[in-house]
């Protein structure tokens, strides 16, 4: 990233980090074009997991019990018995 270049929000990081890949999908570009435009989606790559990663962090603190510990739920199961109604049959 360019020194004078403040950083993307996570949506726009990914919207350009998808423009790269239509044309590098394209197949259509010089080689050094292909390479700085690589480079470039590593870059926003690695942003966007980053941001995710931070994000993944704030909400296990927010989720977090009186004692400090992560609170864990089973969701996918929740999720599938609220859908489908008890399986006592």
């Amino acid at each position: 990233m360019k020194e004078d270049e403040k950083p993307k929000s996570f949506e726009a990081s990914l919207e350009a980090l998808e423009q790269i890949v239509h044309q590098l999908e394209n197949g259509d570009l010089p080689l050094e074009k292909s390479l700085e435009l690589f480079e470039d989606g590593i870059r926003l790559s690695r942003q966007c997991q980053e941001r995710l990663n931070q994000a993944e962090r704030r909400i296990e603190i927010l989720l977090r019990d009186n004692q400090g510990r992560p609170a864990v739920s089973a969701f996918e199961e929740a999720r599938s018995i609220s859908d489908n109604g008890p399986t006592d049959s």
